[in-house]
């Protein structure tokens, strides 16, 4: 996107954390040929660990450039964002340290991908960089990971699978439901981005308004993200628990951009139990956190409880799981699609991060600007690079 060749393909920052240093062994082991990238971090020590031990990976990564640069110096994130076609960023919570990171990016028309869940960072960074993103030429792609690339792309390949079934074209209102299950270890970085998320339920909202002031609607269609009910899911088998992530937003965002999804599209996500006992206790649960997040020593206990910087073992990782059922229905006609692949929170959070940042850096992409979703951005590109890397997106 941009006019002018630049020294990298892609700078991760964030690689001397367990996510980002997962996403840099990912890079390191794609194998993807002729790939200039580099490593950024204010702590250059130990920038040149994690570089060790990328050459133990891969031996033509002992001069792997390291460039020091933090956060919140936005004279430094300037410098390093003009090297790059795409910045790829595992430092969170977004809230905290990503805006000056998203507003170098959108000022210098360099791509950028990163891992947030957060809400109000999401709907901040589209007030205040959208604009400056469009004029520029960046692709601002948020929720590069599990938030939200199997919900959003699971949906995308969910409309094309209903769209063949239809004859090719969708005419008729679609609803569709997304309902997640998994089995894997707890990422220390999700659980502070969501308490901290729970705690700005405020600033959330207003964030929320700001972008709706400011965001277009698509002409002569509609597209929305519905909170759905509890209740027992008939075609699935399981009992389902509406989830309050950002993932039904992203979902809605595509239908609204992309008018392959139809006049009418509404979407309601959930999370996936086997008996009622569970989803019960799943709804307790999540009424909890989000008292507890409301008050600040209590909050602050569960953080230190539950750092960030650390994740399971690899053996563990290995038997983690998850799957993501999709049901569309449309006209009369209902389609069921899955999107299952290994441990969510950590091993294919930084295959999706390191592949999104691939597929913007080196592949044909819809021509787009501005702050997009991965489906808007990336679409047939991405599917087919992760299902090349080992995720199932199927028809059931």
């Amino acid at each position: 996107m941009v006019d002018t060749p630049r020294p990298y393909d892609i700078v991760l920052f964030g690689a001397t954390g367990f996510t980002g240093g997962l996403t840099a062994d990912y890079l390191a082991a794609a194998g993807e040929k002729d790939l200039k990238w580099a490593i950024a971090g204010r702590n250059e020590q130990k920038l040149e660990t994690v570089r060790r031990r990328l050459a133990d990976i891969n031996p033509a990564l002992s001069d792997l450039p390291l460039l020091v640069a933090d956060a919140g110096d936005a004279t430094a994130l300037a410098e390093v964002v003009a090297t790059t076609e795409v910045v790829a960023t595992t430092v969170g919570p977004y809230i905290e340290y990503g805006g000056p990171l998203v507003a170098a990016c959108a000022a210098a028309g360099t791509d950028y991908v990163d891992l947030t869940g957060e809400p109000e960072f999401v709907d901040r960074s589209y007030v205040e960089h959208n604009a400056t993103a469009e004029g520029s030429g960046a692709r601002i792609v948020h929720s590069c990971g599990f938030d939200s690339i199997p919900h959003d792309l699971g949906a995308y390949f969910t409309i094309r699978e209903l769209a063949n079934e239809l004859g090719g074209e969708i005419t008729a209102p679609v609803t569709m439901r997304g309902v997640v299950r998994s089995k894997a270890g707890f990422s220390g970085g999700t659980f502070h981005s969501a308490l901290t998320a729970f705690s700005r339920a405020r600033q959330m909202k207003e964030a929320a308004g700001a972008r709706r002031k400011l965001e277009p609607r698509p002409e002569g269609r509609r597209s929305r993200a519905s909170v759905g009910r509890p209740g027992r899911d008939g075609d699935l088998g399981y009992w389902l628990l509406p989830l309050p992530t950002i993932d039904p937003f992203v979902v809605a965002r595509s239908g609204a951009a992309l008018p392959s999804y139809g006049p009418a599209f509404t979407y309601s996500h959930y999370a996936g139990m086997k008996t009622l006992r569970y989803a019960a206790g799943g709804a307790v649960g999540v009424t909890g956190l989000t008292l507890a997040s409301q008050v600040p020593p209590v909050r602050n206990a569960l953080l230190k409880r539950v750092p960030q910087g650390e994740g399971p073992s690899e053996s563990r990782r290995e038997k983690s799981w998850f799957t993501v059922d999709f049901v569309a229905e449309s006209a009369g006609t209902k389609v069921h699609t899955r999107v299952s692949g290994g441990d969510p929170g950590y091993s294919e959070t930084a295959k999706m991060l390191a592949e999104s940042a691939l597929c913007l850096a080196r592949d044909e992409n819809p021509n787009v600007s501005g702050q997009v979703t991965t489906a808007t951005a990336m679409g047939d590109a991405l599917l087919a690079r992760l299902q090349r890397a080992g995720m199932s997106f199927e028809r059931r």
